[in-house]
This record gives C-alpha cells, sequence and structure tokens, in this order.
C-alpha cells in the first residue's frame, strides 16, 4: 500500500509538469539510432543538430563495415569513409569543433556487434590519424568515441586508450575508475514498461522509469532509453521523466519540434476569472431583438480547449449550455478561406474561396447587415484586424477577391452598417477613390482614428480606422479592445428601438493558427473569450440577446500533445499553416439558443439568425 502511495504521488508530480531532468533538452540532445539506415547516412544527422549519431560496424577484412547485420555488408560502405573522414573535416571546418554552433556537442556511438577486441583494436588504427578530432580526453570540444553493444567487461576499460568511452548498462556495477570510463547509462524501455508512446506509461512503469534515470543521475551520467517509439508525445514524456538522450529515426522532425518548442508550449500561470450566466432565458422560445455574433477567426475545438487548460480549466464559453457544429466546406473546394467561410454566415448560402458577399455565380448577394437594416435593425462591424479583411468585410462589402482591399473598403457607401471598426486606415485614407472619405462623411460616418476617441461617442453611424500598431497581438500589448469595443458598440446600438446585429472578430486566433504559435493562439483566444463574457453579461441584463459564438474555420490542424489544467499548460503541434476541413463549434446563449444545436452548413447560421429575430412577424421600415 505505501508504494502504492508514493507512485501515486509521484505521478502526480510529474503530470503536473515537474521534471527531473539535469537540463533542458534541445536539438543536441538526439541520439540518431542506427543512423546508417538514413537515405543520407551521417549528414542527415549532423545538419539536423543530433548530438549522438549511431553506426552498427563488422570486421570484415581488415576494414570496419557499417552493417546492422553481415548481410547488409556493402564494399566501400566503412565507418571510416561514412563517418570519420567527414566527422573530421566538419571539425576542422567548424575551428576544431563539432559544429559551428560552439555549444553542439556530439558523439559517435559505435555499436560493435560481435569480436570486440578486434574490432577495437582496428578502430583504435582507424582513429590514429584523426587523434586531435576524437580525443575527448585532452580535447573537451573533440567528438567523443562511445563504444556500445559487445563492449569489454568493466575491468577491462583500462586497457584501452583513455579518449575510447563505453556506453554503460544500469545493472552493471562500476568502481569509480570504470565509472569515469562510462559515456552514458542505457537500456531497453521495454524491460521497464510495455508503453507504445501513446497516453503516458502506467503509475507503476512511471516509478519505474524514473528511478533507473535517478539512478544514472546520482552516478552523474546521462541516460538513455533505446527501443522508444518516435512521436512527440514520447519526446514529450521522455523529457519530463528526466533522460537525457532522446533516441530516434527522425532526426529532422525532433529537430523541427525543438526549435520550434517555444511557439508549441504556453504556460499562463494565474488564470482570469470566469463568467457565470444565469440561463434565465437561455433557450427559450421567445422573442429576440438584439444579436451580437461572435466569430473566432481559426478556431476549432483544439484551440478552445488549448484555451480552456491554460485557463486552468474554465472558459467563458464552456459554461455555454446549447452547442452545435458548423460544416465550413466552400462551395468550390472542401477547405473554405475566411472569404468563403464568412460569407455562408452574412449572406446565406455557400460561395467560392477568396470571393467577399457574393454568391458563386460572382453575383451580389444581400448580406446580413443589410437585410436587417431593412427592419430598422442597426448593426455594428468589429475587428482586431484590418477591417477590409476577408471575415469583417463580408459584412458590408461585396467583391470577386479577398484582395481588393480598395474596392472593399469603398464598399462601405452601399452599406447599411452603423458602426465599423478596425485597422487599415490606408485602404480608407489613400483610396483610389480620393473623394471616399468625403463621400462617407455625406453618408454620415464620423471618422475616429483611435480607439478613445470611439468611445466618446454616443449616437450617429461612426467609422473608427485603427492604426496598425492599435491591432497587435495581445501578447505584444494590445490590451483588451476587442472587449472595449463591443461593450461601447453595445451601449451605443442599445438604444434602438428595433434592436441591433454586432458582429466581432477575434481576428488574430487565425493569425495564430497560420504562424503555428501556440501561445499566439492561446492569448488571443483568451481575449476573444474576455469578449464573450462581456456578452454574457448583457445578454442576461438584456433578457433579449442572443449571443453566438463561432468560426468560419479551424487553421493550423492543431493537436494538443500535453496538458495541465493546474498549471495552466499546454503543448501541441501543428499539421499544417493553412485552414481544415474540420467542422467548428457554435455556442449559443440567450432566447432562441436552441436552434443552434446539431450540425449544420455554416450558411444555416444566418438563417438561423433570421428565424430566432422573427423577421416574418416584423415589418419593413
Amino acid at each position: 500500500m505505501k508504494n502504492m502511495i508514493r507512485c501515486a504521488l509521484f505521478v502526480a508530480a510529474l503530470w503536473v509538469g515537474e521534471t527531473k531532468a539535469q537540463r533542458p533538452l534541445n536539438v543536441n540532445s538526439g541520439h540518431s539510432h542506427n543512423d546508417y539506415h538514413q537515405n543520407i547516412p551521417l549528414l542527415t544527422a549532423y545538419y539536423a543538430g543530433m548530438g549522438s549519431i549511431e553506426a552498427d560496424v563488422f570486421l570484415k577484412d581488415g576494414a570496419l563495415y557499417v552493417a546492422h547485420d553481415p548481410s547488409e555488408i556493402k564494399a566501400g560502405i566503412t565507418l571510416k569513409k561514412l563517418y570519420l573522414e567527414p566527422l573530421a573535416g566538419f571539425y576542422r571546418q567548424n575551428g576544431n569543433r563539432p559544429y559551428a554552433d560552439s555549444t553542439g556537442r556530439l558523439q559517435l556511438v559505435v555499436d560493435i556487434k560481435k569480436d570486440y577486441a578486434k574490432v577495437l583494436s582496428q578502430l583504435i588504427k582507424d582513429l590514429e590519424g584523426y587523434q586531435d578530432v576524437f580525443n575527448s580526453s585532452k580535447n573537451s570540444k573533440a567528438i567523443r568515441i562511445v563504444i556500445s553493444g559487445d563492449v569489454p567487461v568493466p575491468a577491462d576499460f583500462k586497457n584501452y586508450p583513455d579518449y575510447i568511452s563505453f556506453d554503460g548498462r544500469p545493472y552493471t556495477t562500476y568502481t569509480e575508475d570504470q565509472l569515469k570510463r562510462v559515456a552514458m547509462i542505457s537500456d531497453d524501455i521495454k524491460n521497464y514498461t510495455p508503453w507504445n508512446g501513446k497516453g503516458n506509461p502506467t503509475a507503476p512503469d512511471l516509478a519505474k522509469l524514473s528511478t533507473v534515470i535517478e539512478k544514472a543521475h546520482q552516478q552523474h551520467k546521462p541516460f538513455r532509453f533505446w527501443a522508444t517509439q518516435d512521436s512527440p508525445n514520447t519526446w514529450i514524456v521522455l523529457e519530463r521523466l528526466g533522460a537525457d538522450w532522446i533516441n530516434t529515426d527522425q532526426p529532422e522532425k525532433l529537430k523541427e519540434f525543438h526549435l520550434h518548442k517555444d511557439k508549441l508550449s504556453y504556460t499562463n500561470p494565474v488564470a482570469y476569472p470566469v463568467y457565470t450566466p444565469e440561463y434565465k432565458v437561455d433557450g427559450l422560445q421567445k422573442p429576440v431583438k438584439n444579436v451580437i455574433l461572435l466569430i473566432g477567426d481559426g478556431m476549432g475545438l483544439a484551440q478552445i480547449h488549448a484555451g480552456y487548460i491554460a485557463n486552468h480549466g474554465q472558459l467563458n464559453m464552456s459554461n455555454i449550455h446549447n452547442i452545435g457544429f458548423s460544416q465550413t466546406a466552400a462551395a468550390d473546394a472542401g477547405n473554405t478561406d475566411s472569404a468563403a467561410g464568412g460569407s455562408a454566415m452574412a449572406i446565406g448560402e455557400k460561395t467560392n474561396n477568396r470571393y467577399i458577399g457574393v454568391g458563386a455565380d460572382q453575383k451580389k448577394r444581400t448580406n446580413l447587415v443589410d437585410t436587417l437594416a431593412n427592419y430598422g435593425i442597426k448593426s455594428g462591424i468589429i475587428s482586431v484586424g484590418d477591417i477590409t479583411d476577408a471575415t469583417p468585410a463580408v459584412f458590408y462589402a461585396h467583391q470577386v477577391d479577398r484582395s481588393m482591399s480598395s474596392e472593399i473598403a469603398a464598399d462601405l457607401l452601399s452599406s447599411k452598417v452603423e458602426i465599423l471598426l478596425g485597422s487599415n486606415q490606408k485602404s480608407f485614407l489613400k483610396n483610389k477613390d480620393a473623394a471616399l472619405m468625403n463621400k462617407l462623411a455625406d453618408q454620415g460616418f464620423k471618422l475616429n482614428t483611435s480607439a478613445a476617441g470611439f468611445y466618446k461617442e454616443s449616437k450617429g453611424r461612426q467609422l473608427v480606422l485603427l492604426p496598425d500598431t492599435a491591432t497587435r497581438p495581445v501578447k505584444d500589448g494590445r490590451g483588451a479592445l476587442l472587449k472595449e469595443a463591443l461593450v461601447h458598440s453595445l451601449k451605443m446600438l442599445s438604444g434602438n428601438k428595433e434592436g441591433f446585429f454586432v458582429m466581432a472578430e477575434g481576428a488574430q486566433i487565425d493569425y495564430g493558427g497560420h504562424a503555428n504559435d501556440l501561445p499566439y493562439v492561446v492569448t488571443e483566444l483568451h481575449d476573444f473569450d474576455k469578449t464573450v463574457e462581456a456578452a454574457l453579461r448583457f445578454a442576461d441584463q438584456n433578457g433579449e440577446t442572443l449571443v453566438v459564438i463561432t468560426a468560419d474555420h479551424e487553421t493550423g490542424g492543431l493537436t494538443l500533445l500535453d496538458a495541465s489544467a493546474e498549471k495552466g499548460m499546454i503543448s501541441g503541434h501543428f499539421s499544417t499553416n493553412d485552414h481544415t476541413n474540420i467542422m467548428v463549434p457554435v455556442f449559443a446563449y440567450g432566447p432562441g439558443s436552441a436552434e443552434f444545436r446539431g450540425t449544420y452548413a455554416n450558411n444555416e447560421i444566418f438563417h438561423k439568425i433570421l428565424k430566432v429575430i422573427g423577421l416574418k412577424n416584423k415589418k419593413k421600415k
């Protein structure tokens, strides 16, 4: 029982993010297992920055051949030609060190398959011309030679030159002098667990794995498991256990994993509080006067869950009961872009990628903003990105290509939107139509070029063109612009007798997905979720407001690999820098929210909004 308790305590400590590793692992912590089986032996691992490269050898006709089995031996494929000579060239080219980066280390692990005495004798001869390169006993920057496989008994280590080191075993007892010749301790992971690299080992197996690593560390030796699964999840678990070398047959993938580690993990030490809705009118079939549509651009389930974990197991949107799923495919492709995805919600039908507020036939469609305006319902469009970019543009513009920023800006002249807020001043202030701003003023728009200026307004049509610096990422100091702009827009529009529609976009969740940057994604999602809180609070106070939260598509193919809600820590992996076809969630709160349950095409959101507002029972103005 005591052992079980100790084991449980160990697992609890391990999986909240503690690690017994002697140092953080990096690219140079990789061990290229059976390196000679790579399509390009040595060079693949070397250019990936591996700190350990392994070659199996056999002695034949006075030469050391690199092969896993005698049947694989081929003429000219020797240790000297394939590894020693090229490594010596790199070493000298780099100013007498293994890598150009002075912190890079390198060991060549020579795995002897049989006849260690004869093999070692030949190896010593092969190394005679490269004493400066491989003599780590005299030069700490030299490439270390480590013997593995069929090795001498520890008592015979002293019979070999001191530049020869050995791969030790945890079950072997070494004297103090013998231990000095041991470069690392290694063992087959299957001796401790049947774990297949998925999830994590059982609690008893975790304890075994940790114990054998800790024993090596107590001897001041690095530890390596062989026969491990070769996957990011395995690498994460081994690092958290404290392993010093990571076995891999995929040096380049391990390199990518480590190089982008700072972009693939995020820890939020302090959670922000979330709002618990009142649910008084949630789901009731009663008249809806106002609709707040919040679009988290690029926000899929993985992004939401990453934000949930990073906020210590809570989000405002996770307190919403009515949830559905939106299918995001475009009319002309399985994967949508923001133009087609946003247009589907804005005009009520699927269209082609890059199209802004037009059907697949390139003809203009009446969008949600203008449809509602016919009934006296006023609208606001808010984004923390470029206001002429696809998602906000589809609610006021009609163009055949999302790149037509100048034309999109000019389309505001024919839109009935009341408030438009976002960045990209240039497309308006330096538009192809030099008279655009005067024309917009004639349409009743008042220009503000700062959020602070907008917050002083209380009535009238508003065009808020922010400098690009105002919509910089949250992680770079943007602040609560989205939430504050929504709150003020609601204040301005809520006085309208016929009601309002507001679309607010968390634009940069998508930016983070395209950049494969998890901290970027999560910080933007948290900013978006705080905006959700403001919408929910308003809905509770108002009683006639429906809040709909969704995305135009998922971006990045995000997969979550490791998490601790207790510490607010999340790590993940992206499969693409593009959008994916995966369904996105639809959260709905307030009267009529039950209408948004189920699975449906994204263009149905348009029709559902019109249905809950009950336009059939309203008179056109």
